[in-house]
């Protein structure tokens, strides 16, 4: 299966700033870049540097004025997806150390907060069930409205107005997830049938591996059903949305627009 991706953004630095930007599809076992072209405007300083967990890439840059970014890409999709509610959970020393940090509350993503509300609303399911449980119960209690949150809504606040976009859903999930001793991800992704049309996200959680011994496996879960997980390009994962933003300015900055395009190739 193949995804073709068009990028197109732009923003104002008002002064010279660094700027870190992360929006390319990431080069990894499951996903193959079969094509790929980046245009940026001119900059004093342009470098590539690992992104988190080594999936993608990040671009620092050091720029001013009107600065414009275009992408397009074309990556083939091998991805193993297992059938979520039949996986384990695995017990906490039974985790290797790249999944540790993810049982931890981060800023957007404050677990802790909800361990009373996991325990009395999924406390008969473990597991990979459990992810399907929340995955469910966010879908029939949420309202995807763009607009109704901003830059500094986390997983409580989205909670609470029961209300958001793809980056709330995701938060809330993953904060539910690490709630429930089950280690989760943010991630920046692409995927067709996103409505709007624009950057995604979508959870990752890691549960036990039915293929190895003693072993885990990262699953992909949309809690706002948009995302097919054997559809979905990742771009970069994080403790939640601050980690792997397309777009951070160390400085003033005014964005100016965006477009996003993504197909199955061929149609």
């Amino acid at each position: 299966m193949a995804i073709a991706i068009e990028t197109q953004f732009s923003f104002r630095l008002p002064r010279t700033s660094d700027v870190l930007l992360q929006f390319e599809a990431a080069a990894i076992p499951e996903q193959t870049i079969l094509s790929a072209n980046t245009e940026l405007s001119d900059s004093e300083h342009c470098a590539r540097v690992a992104a988190q967990d080594d999936i993608g890439e990040r671009i620092w840059l050091r720029a001013g004025g009107e600065f414009n970014v275009s992408y397009n890409a074309e990556v083939a999709l091998d991805r193993q997806i297992a059938d979520l509610g039949s996986l384990k959970r695995l017990m906490p020393h039974e985790m290797p150390g790249e999944a540790v940090q993810y049982l931890f509350d981060s800023r957007y993503c404050p677990a802790d907060r909800f361990q009373t509300f996991v325990d009395d609303t999924f406390g008969n399911t473990d597991g990979g069930a459990r992810i399907a449980a929340i995955r469910d119960w966010i879908g029939d209690n949420y309202q995807y409205t763009p607009g109704a949150s901003g830059p500094q809504t986390g997983a409580l606040d989205t909670f609470i107005e029961r209300r958001g976009i793809c980056r709330d859903y995701a938060h809330t999930l993953v904060a539910l997830a690490r709630a429930s001793t089950i280690p989760a991800r943010y991630v920046a992704c692409y995927a067709p049938g996103v409505d709007p049309p624009d950057f995604h996200a979508v959870a990752e959680v890691f549960l036990n591996d039915p293929e190895t011994e003693g072993g885990g496996t990262w699953q992909l879960v949309d809690a706002t059903g948009m995302a097919d997980p054997a559809q979905t390009v990742k771009i970069g994962v994080g403790r939640d949305a601050a980690d792997v933003s397309f777009l951070t300015s160390f400085g003033a900055n005014q964005f100016l627009s965006s477009s996003v395009r993504v197909r199955l190739l061929g149609e």
